[in-house]
């Protein structure tokens, strides 16, 4: 991409991502009657377009070509969709911005300072939702929700967007000084605190696992042995006082024993196992094309969704949508393990330390959307996306030698300084 267009897709790209996390019009009544997403997203499409059209050469990366095929998969499906209004909606208006997203992620983003502002966005908003909805008590009963709309009011929502943003704050504050440090683990306990208050068992469940890789990455490995005292010492207090409450303790027990006296289930786990089981069904005998994105409600006139990313998936787009979405995380994983095996991954702590919240960020991810309906969200696709930006970062050709001192990031006047013949893309 040209050096001259570049900084307006990053721009755009900014833009897209703070009126994503931040909706500003949640809180400022006169901006609901601007579609500022939808022009953000216009914005950046038109530049990604011009972009590339200054290079001809550049390829996109596998995750973007598979999420490419996945829009085509689901347009495929939307003539033969039981709502076909609702399933173009569905595949236009949701899921065709996630390939917006990640084309202009895996492009536009060649620096790490580039790619932490992005993460700054998502984290900074999803620690400031939790930190009002607790401070402000923002209940619905009994169970926390956010107080802003979309992806964070929901109790459920909020939790596992919480865990997956977890890691990513562990690692701000790891790479903090001072104030700053202060400032984020003060924001980090209370996504701790959300996570309990939300009542969300899949979101408990994806923050213990996203909180497992955390202390062996920064704790074991790393060999930053007091975050494995502060997390086993946080652990056991907060579930201590958590499980010490009837109700939470009985809401955890409902994991394994279903809806039991005091847990607050109202048979929603035996719900959502007749719904798990029947989306199951769907996507067997339909197998092609299935009943039509975002259609799975009509099939039993409940519009209740499967609370599970990958059948519901399976059941509205067919088996096909089921693979290319497996294959897109599962490309995401593979740029992590090359990131990895890269040469500025041992040399730059910085790039080690994101890499490793991606990591744990993901692997929370792929826990959380077996209980929920996440398919059509956009921020699964932010964190596939920046998987490809860490592969182009650690892949940029370097200036003068292409020898870079130890814990020294590419900036951005290296990046503009080097001759470039082509761009390198991987996964």
């Amino acid at each position: 991409m040209a050096t001259a267009r570049r900084p307006f897709v990053y721009a755009a790209l900014v833009a897209f991502s703070v009126l994503y996390y931040y909706r500003p019009e949640d809180f400022i009544a006169p901006l609901n009657y601007i579609p500022m997403a939808r022009i953000a997203a216009i914005i950046g499409v038109l530049a990604l377009v011009v972009g590339m059209m200054g290079n001809a050469r550049a390829k996109m990366p596998a995750v973007v070509k598979i999420l490419w095929l996945l829009l085509i998969q689901m347009t495929i499906c939307i003539p033969f969709a039981m709502w076909k209004g609702g399933a173009f909606n569905t595949v236009f208006e949701k899921f065709s911005k996630a390939v917006v997203v990640a084309m202009l992620i895996s492009m536009a983003v060649v620096t790490m300072r580039e790619l932490k502002k992005l993460l700054w966005i998502q984290v900074s908003a999803i620690a400031l939702v939790t930190f009002f909805s607790v401070a402000l008590h923002h209940v619905r009963d009994g169970r926390l929700e956010g107080i802003q709309k979309s992806i964070l009011e929901n109790p459920n929502d909020l939790a596992i967007n919480i865990a997956i943003s977890f890691p990513l704050g562990l690692a701000f504050m790891l790479h903090a000084r001072g104030f700053r440090k202060a400032l984020w683990a003060i924001g980090l306990l209370f996504m701790a605190v959300g996570i309990i208050l939300t009542y969300s068992r899949s979101g408990l469940l994806a923050f213990l696992l996203s909180l497992m890789v955390c202390v062996w990455e920064y704790g074991i490995k790393g060999k930053r042995r007091y975050i494995v005292v502060v997390t086993m010492v946080g652990l056991v207090v907060g579930l201590g006082a958590a499980l010490s409450t009837a109700h939470y303790r009985a809401r955890v027990e409902s994991i394994v024993l279903g809806n039991i006296e005091g847990s607050g289930d109202k048979g929603s786990l035996d719900a959502r196992k007749a719904l798990l089981k029947k989306s199951v069904v769907i996507a067997l005998t339909h197998p092609i094309v299935g009943v039509g994105p975002g259609c799975f409600g009509l099939v039993d006139e409940g519009w209740m969704v499967a609370h599970n990313t990958y059948t519901e998936l399976a059941a509205e787009a067919g088996i096909l949508a089921l693979v290319l979405f497996l294959m897109a995380i599962g490309a995401a994983f593979k740029n992590i393990a090359q990131v990895r095996k890269s040469q500025l991954y041992r040399q730059d702590p910085e790039v080690k330390i994101f890499t490793q919240a991606l990591w744990a960020g993901m692997v929370a991810y792929l826990a959380g959307a077996c209980f929920a309906s996440t398919e059509y969200n956009l921020y699964p696709y932010f964190m596939v996306a920046y998987t490809c930006a860490l592969i182009r970062i650690v892949n940029q050709p370097l200036p003068d030698d292409g020898q870079r001192s130890p814990g020294r990031s590419l900036s951005k006047a290296n990046y503009d300084s080097v001759a470039r013949p082509q761009p390198v893309w991987s996964r």
